[in-house]
């Protein structure tokens, strides 16, 4: 019994080793992707020198735990340049510290990676603890599962960014906080707090816990209608200490470290510059009071950052997405991102497991008490599925009214709720008995799958779906990034639809670098246009010409090899939205056939035979 009970804990290592397999080797191979340039620099500048000059709109904790590595490092950042004196330019900086101090780019890279991907394998292991609650040990490894072996997370999961430490914060601040609504005391109420703080040390987007947790909060009171007020009271307690630990004990004291060696009239001078057409001036000035004060300087720093990224949000952002140009977003992009970038298998499941919950609760309905009795009844049962519900609905309402459309890794929070809530009704469907005696249509068609769907049957349908993935996750390694399903271009077309963060970031060009040793003589030239974290003139030396549309073909200079990112490439071919102006000298209009290179580095760098 003892061994039966230890297998599902063997299964989840092996697991946790394969996921690891993954993201170690595609961190290996990939180039620094576009944020990485910032976020490398920024993180050992805030380990090294305990100052936040550099990238202020994304929290410290995720840039921390890559600088962490580099400290053993003999790395050379030069301090006197005027990245760091005066215009805390941290692309700058970052181009500067990874490829022209005399440092090893692609060391730092990697160990700067490995934080992140331990957070990524951490956030495995929180979701089979989460769903055993709901589920048990062994049906918990579904969800786990889908996470280690999602295409999305595995590309992600390798990067110094912050969308997979986001996942695991909620991840994080959900269990714990259940925890305390169903156990109240000091223990759990400190592990909220702390798991919540987390959850805003990583990323900004977090803040929509606050919400979530309260709106959880008002639904258990619900559940527990009898001692209504009474448990509203305590449940707004524990949501307001929550917050106070969280921010108090985690966000503060990592802001006071990071701020520490930042000159104070600096700060104030930064956030001055930076809040200068912010758009509501009320708290553009309350922030530079704030940084004025040397016991609120830390606080002032996370709020320039929330209203960085509120700036960021309102504005938008350039991006292409099926033929278009805009900077204004579309409501319909993540549905559909998320519809192309997650493998069919589990698309599958989660519409498996969508309508059987549909059924279900269409049946509940019908022959249960009234809504009010029946919802009451459901939240008294299932508040941990209800819970979960509550936080993907609020966080994609969030996404789609955002107009900041550049990647699917944007809803990774919700990911991991979703496959418990799909492995939740797949379970009820093996352990579900049919009707004796179906009295509606619902009931007939419940009894028919229960027909010629047997346990064997419905072993088989799930155990199809578990290997389908893992032969797609291993045809799609080390390319995570550029994966979609077949029915959006697969490991290879996906750029058709959606490029930046969906398909090419950057991350190919030691790639660029392979194919030009393999195929290029040392004495010919190369015409390069890359968009991403990578310098090319690092990796390709004296063979590499910096290109762009507007200087012609590289053909009249002489150069008889040109290789663009098709990320840049899509955004000169795409029709404009409406109000989008595009330069016409971008537009590549001299190259005759975009589509007709000859070879590709990696599967965003296209390469042409002029």
């Amino acid at each position: 019994m003892r061994k039966l009970l230890a297998l599902p804990n063997f299964i989840l290592f092996l697991l946790i080793i394969a996921a690891a397999l993954f993201l170690f080797n595609a961190a290996a191979g990939d180039s620094a992707i576009f944020d990485e340039t910032a976020h490398i620099v920024a993180g050992y500048t805030y380990v090294r020198h305990l100052d936040y000059r550099f990238n202020p709109e994304h929290p410290p904790l995720v840039k921390m735990l890559a600088g962490l590595p580099l400290l053993f490092q003999n790395i050379n950042f030069d301090t006197s340049k005027g990245y760091w004196n005066g215009s805390n330019e941290q692309w700058w900086a970052g181009n500067e510290f990874l490829y022209k101090s005399g440092n090893d780019a692609d060391k730092i890279i990697f160990w700067a990676r490995t934080g992140p991907i331990l957070l990524a394998l951490l956030t495995i292991i929180f979701i089979y603890i989460f769903a055993k609650e709901l589920l048990g040990r062994w049906w918990a490894l579904l969800p786990a599962f889908l996470f280690g072996f999602s295409p999305i997370v595995l590309a992600h999961g390798h990067y110094v960014t912050t969308d997979v430490a986001a996942t695991l914060g909620a991840l994080l601040t959900l269990y714990s906080f259940l925890k305390l609504l169903e156990q109240p005391g000091n223990k759990n109420l400190w592990l909220a707090g702390l798991a919540f703080g987390f959850a805003q040390a990583v990323k900004f987007s977090s803040v929509l816990l606050i919400p979530a947790l309260f709106l959880i909060s008002i639904f258990y009171a619900i559940a527990n209608f009898e001692n209504f007020w009474r448990y509203s009271y305590r449940n707004l307690k524990s949501w307001l200490s929550v917050i106070a630990i969280g921010y108090l004990f985690i966000v503060y004291p990592l802001y006071l470290l990071t701020t520490w060696n930042y000159p104070l009239e600096k700060q104030v001078v930064d956030t001055e510059t930076i809040l200068q057409n912010f758009g509501f001036p009320p708290l553009a000035f309350l922030d530079i009071q704030m940084a004025k004060i040397p016991a609120w300087r830390p606080l002032a720093q996370y709020l320039l950052g929330v209203l960085m990224v509120f700036q960021r949000s309102a504005g938008g952002n350039n991006a292409y997405f099926l033929g278009e140009l805009s900077s204004h977003g579309w409501r319909y992009y993540f549905p559909l991102i998320y519809l192309m970038k997650e493998p069919l298998p589990i698309l599958l499941l989660i519409f498996l497991g969508s309508v059987l919950g549909i059924l279900r609760m269409i049946r509940a309905l019908r022959h249960g008490k009234e809504i009010g009795g029946k919802f009451k009844e459901y939240l008294t049962l299932h508040f941990w599925e209800f819970s979960s519900l509550v936080f993907i609905i609020l966080y994609w309402i969030s996404s789609i009214t955002s107009p900041l459309n550049i990647g699917v890794r944007h809803i990774l929070p919700t990911v991991p709720f979703i496959y418990i809530l799909v492995a939740g009704a797949i379970k009820k469907w093996f352990s579900a008995k049919p009707a004796d005696t179906p009295i509606t249509f619902l009931d007939g068609v419940d009894n028919f799958m229960h027909a010629i769907f047997s346990f064997w049957l419905k072993t088989l349908v799930i155990s199809a779906a578990i290997i389908w993935l893992v032969l797609e996750t291993m045809l799609a390694a080390p390319h995570f990034l550029s994966y979609y399903n077949q029915f959006f271009g697969w490991r290879t077309d996906g750029f058709y639809y959606a490029t930046d963060s969906n398909f090419d970031w950057g991350q190919d060009l030691k790639r660029l670098k392979k194919w030009a040793e393999e195929n290029l003589p040392r004495e010919e030239k190369l015409a390069v246009d890359y968009f991403g974290g990578g310098d090319p003139n690092y990796y390709l030396g004296e063979q590499f010409v910096p290109w762009w549309s507007a200087k012609g073909s590289p053909k009249d200079e002489g150069i008889g090899w040109l290789a663009i990112s098709v990320n840049t490439l899509q955004g000169a071919l795409a029709k404009p939205a409406a109000d989008f102006y595009r330069n016409p000298t971008d537009e590549y209009r001299w190259l005759e056939n975009p589509y007709g290179f000859v070879d590709r580095a990696g599967t965003s760098i296209f390469i042409y035979k002029l």
